[in-house]
């Protein structure tokens, strides 16, 4: 394979850990802001890493890590919308977390695919931006709750 097969595993295995690490955070303190900020934070870490590590023993160079680190961040961000739903919706957030991070492992052997990883990175923020577009306003219930 060549340097872009490398990097398209990069930015997929940065993304499952960005997912893994949203659903790990926000699945244990919630919905806040702080808790996104941390996941993207701690995300973009571990998304370098992985890159350095694939650097390292494979060809890409720096594009690696930089597909790692956006992966990772993409992936938080993507995820986010997903968990605080779930726990909006009155799921646990031990149950959340568990199921966000068996998805994360089948994201991660998702991105060993050709391009798939690539698609990954693409298609979650996409997805996050669809469930935040159908999200309910925040005081849509209370119309009927005026007929006195």
């Amino acid at each position: 394979m060549g340097g872009w097969y490398w990097i398209g595993v990069c930015v997929g295995l940065g993304t499952a850990a960005g997912v893994l690490i949203a659903g790990v955070l926000s699945g244990a303190f919630g919905a806040a802001r702080a808790a996104l900020l941390a996941a993207a934070t701690l995300a973009g870490v571990a998304g370098a890493a992985i890159g350095f590590g694939i650097d390292s023993a494979e060809l890409g160079g720096f594009a690696d890590v930089l597909g790692g680190i956006v992966g990772a961040v993409v992936g938080t961000l993507g995820a986010t919308q997903v968990v605080t739903g779930a726990l909006r919706r009155g799921g646990t957030r031990g149950g959340v977390a568990a199921l966000v991070a068996g998805g994360a492992l089948g994201l991660g052997a998702l991105a060993l695919i050709p391009v798939v990883g690539y698609l990954e990175a693409l298609a979650l923020p996409t997805l996050g931006a669809r469930l935040r577009r159908r999200m309910p306003d925040k005081h849509e219930g209370l119309r009927t709750l005026a007929r006195d």
